[in-house]
């Protein structure tokens, strides 16, 4: 109930500020002068998505994978350090990440790939070694049971019911690469950045909000996609979103 009374008024509190940026933007011109920028817009928007896709997709490549690695009761015992290690992705600032990167692999969208998956790889990694540990025992003593091998229990009975944890690993870790991509531009990578950081450097505050809205809008759009896929794909008795 409680719940459901916040959901409201954070709704009706989004529509209020569109309205009061709505009819700002419209007073002072500001939607025109973006319109400037339109072209812009339309290519840097699919080079950024382009980053985010390869970047995030080779995360949760290798991230999966290695959160069911380390979730095994063979790796039990190095699990917490493996990921301690992971976790210097997320404690070196992304900005001086995609710096080292560029050391390394030079200038372009090349290092800007390689920077973005390592700083997204953490919540993926974490996410499924969670998920799977958290997976209760009993289900697995009935799937053993049953005569269930250690595969037939990891893909029929480990990963669904670690579903809706994994997928919202998967969720946080775009947000977040969606986010971090216009610092991408810093180092020769092609992003939305191209216009924050150009318009910030000429003071031009339309510039720099035709990188910003878009790239705020792109991290709403694949935070709402990724929702309705774990709707759609977690079953009713392990996806919380179903119940009522």
């Amino acid at each position: 109930m409680i719940l459901s009374s916040l959901r409201r008024y954070l709704y009706y509190g989004l529509l209020f500020l569109l309205f009061v940026f709505g009819a700002w933007a419209e007073r002072s011109g500001f939607i025109e002068t973006m319109l400037e920028y339109e072209e812009d817009v339309i290519y840097l928007a699919v080079e950024h998505m382009k980053l985010t896709l390869i970047s995030g997709g080779l995360a949760v490549l290798i991230g999966v994978p290695l959160g069911i690695l380390l979730s095994r009761p063979a790796a039990r015992g190095f699990a917490e350090n493996g990921m301690q290690i992971l976790n210097i992705g997320t404690t070196v600032p992304t900005l001086a990440l995609l710096a080292l990167s560029m050391s390394f692999l030079g200038i372009g969208n090349g290092p800007a790939i390689f920077g973005l998956l390592v700083a997204t790889l953490l919540p993926i990694v974490r996410n499924s070694y969670t998920g799977l540990l958290a997976v209760p025992a009993h289900l697995k003593e009935a799937a053993e049971g049953m005569g269930m091998t250690a595969r037939q229990m990891l893909w029929k009975v480990e990963l669904p019911n670690a579903l809706y944890v994994i997928l919202a690993g998967i969720r946080t870790a775009l947000a977040i690469n969606v986010g971090t991509a216009p610092l991408a531009f810093l180092i020769g990578g092609t992003s939305l950045g191209e216009l924050i950081f150009t318009g910030i450097a000429v003071d031009d505050q339309a510039m720099m909000l035709s990188g910003a809205i878009p790239t705020a809008l792109l991290a709403i759009m694949v935070d709402f996609v990724l929702g309705v896929l774990t709707f759609i794909l977690v079953s009713k008795g392990v996806n919380p979103l179903r119940q009522r």
